[in-house]
């Protein structure tokens, strides 16, 4: 993948997270509210996390795993659906975790070829690194999420004010992904 349009891609998500919590902040809020505990949503990123994990383990060479690599495929694979069916609570936390560090690991990838070519790119790598880190911190206390989720919706005055920050940020991936990324 083009680091390009990888920033872009990502600068689209967060603004289109951040309108929706700038235009609709009673609707935000409850949807934010919701998320944590959410079965649709836990289902839908543990399943989308099981299946890139899958993906990236099927096409990694792992010469010393060879002859196990249908096995540990299948067993991965049981993991991720068999939490879905017996680790119900904070699901959507635990789906977003593994879809953050399996991000984060994309965006490390495609932007370390690109290091010595722009400054910027070290925005891209410590974003990578800051979706590893939260993925850890949310597997490990998956209520935190519910807290600053609460924390922050306690008004709409804060949720519009972050809802600006982030659309800030996504503003100025998407300005890294059409300048400084454009032949990356």
């Amino acid at each position: 993948m083009k680091l390009s349009l990888l920033t872009v891609g990502l600068g689209v998500v967060v603004i289109l997270l951040s309108l929706y919590g700038l235009f609709k902040p009673v609707q935000g809020m409850a949807l934010a509210r919701k998320f944590p505990r959410s079965q649709p949503a836990g289902w839908a990123l543990m399943l989308l996390g099981t299946g890139w994990f899958l993906y990236i383990v099927n096409y990694e060479p792992i010469a010393d795993f060879t002859a196990y690599k249908n096995a540990m495929m299948l067993g991965f694979g049981a993991v991720g659906v068999l939490a879905c069916i017996f680790v119900p609570d904070f699901l959507a936390v635990r789906g977003l975790a593994i879809v953050l560090m399996l991000l984060g690991k994309l965006m490390a990838d495609t932007g370390r070829p690109h290091l010595d070519e722009s400054p910027f790119v070290l925005v891209n790598q410590s974003l990578a690194y800051a979706c590893v880190l939260a993925g850890m911190w949310l597997t490990v206390s998956p209520w935190r999420l519910r807290d600053w989720v609460d924390w922050l919706t306690a008004t709409k005055q804060r949720l519009r004010f972050a809802s600006g920050v982030r659309l800030a940020a996504g503003l100025f991936l998407v300005g890294l992904g059409l300048t400084a990324f454009r032949n990356m």
